[in-house]
């Protein structure tokens, strides 16, 4: 059985993000999203991080039922 994979994805400015995931890898998009909001290099803000962690799992918990 293959694992159906998830994408989310976000136009800030110049950068573009894009993660792809399958169901049971959200702890390392989460540890991936706060290492990316840490980083002052990148555009992309805890705010950001949080709405898009919250997507993820809004997603996961839609397809539950």
């Amino acid at each position: 059985m293959n694992a159906e994979l998830n994408v989310l994805a976000l136009v800030k400015g110049d950068e573009i993000y894009v993660y792809v995931y399958d169901d049971q890898s959200r702890d390392h998009l989460q540890r991936t999203l706060q290492a990316q909001a840490a980083d002052p290099s990148l555009s992309l803000n805890w705010f950001d991080a949080a709405i898009l962690y919250r997507r993820a799992e809004e997603h996961i918990a839609h397809i539950r039922f």
